[in-house]
């Protein structure tokens, strides 16, 4: 099967209204996959459910943005109304004079989000891959966060259930692919990306460089083919 797509648009045109989508990135726009969001918004997909980390602060606080460099992230999804819900951990600026486009819409309504502690949320997709249903957690214990979830002891402490995130398509951004889509991802990048394509129907990946097979040394191999669909290189 060709993974190696010729552009961005092609790499995302059969994303449907009302889909799953996991997007990489963990605050800035580092790990980020800029033009498939961008794509993604020009497609024009609808109702959709967005698994990410934040809720497009990138473009708001500058976050890992370099001079004369826009910020693009989920944000500009949810700007041009194509998100219904959000799954993630820091949804919102810590800045009250920072409103982001997420907390205007869930404001006013229009977007419903699940709030998620980082290391949970990292650990829901992980499980999601692997094929592990669901597992028990002492974070969230005792707040609002664990309202209407199972709770059980282990060892006298209490811990609450989580279950596993799937979703239809994952947008990730890595360093380097070779043409069979195994994967290097440049340091801190990687972030969510090599969990989020273990637990995706159809894993997006939008690359700096592509490689022939053979040109990616195994022990910098990160992500490895099996689990990846579609290449696009940046």
């Amino acid at each position: 099967m060709e993974k190696v797509f010729s552009s961005f648009d092609e790499a995302v045109s059969d994303i449907f209204d009302g889909a799953v989508i996991m997007v990489s990135g963990f605050g800035g726009t580092g790990g980020t996959a800029q033009n498939l969001i961008v794509a993604l918004r020009d497609h024009g997909a609808s109702n959709l459910t967005i698994i990410s980390n934040t809720a497009g602060l990138a473009s708001l606080m500058g976050f890992g943005t370099l001079p004369g460099h826009s910020a693009i992230d989920c944000g500009i999804l949810i700007d041009n109304d194509q998100v219904d819900k959000l799954i993630a951990s820091y949804p919102v600026s810590p800045s009250p004079s920072k409103i982001n486009s997420f907390e205007s819409h869930f404001r006013e309504g229009k977007i419903g989000l699940e709030l998620v502690p980082q290391g949970t949320l990292a650990e829901r997709i992980r499980a999601g891959g692997a094929g592990i249903p669901a597992f028990f957690t002492p974070t969230g214990v005792g707040t609002e966060l664990s309202e209407g979830k199972e709770v059980r002891e282990f060892d006298g402490r209490s811990y609450i259930m989580e279950t596993a995130l799937k979703s239809d398509f994952a947008l990730v951004k890595a360093h380097k692919a070779d043409t069979l889509g195994n994967l290097s991802y440049k340091g801190t990048s990687q972030n969510f990306g090599a969990v989020m394509v273990r637990s995706s129907g159809i894993s997006i990946v939008e690359v700096d460089e592509i490689v022939s097979p053979g040109q990616i040394e195994s022990h910098l191999i990160n992500t490895p083919a099996l689990f990846v669909d579609r290449i696009v290189k940046k």
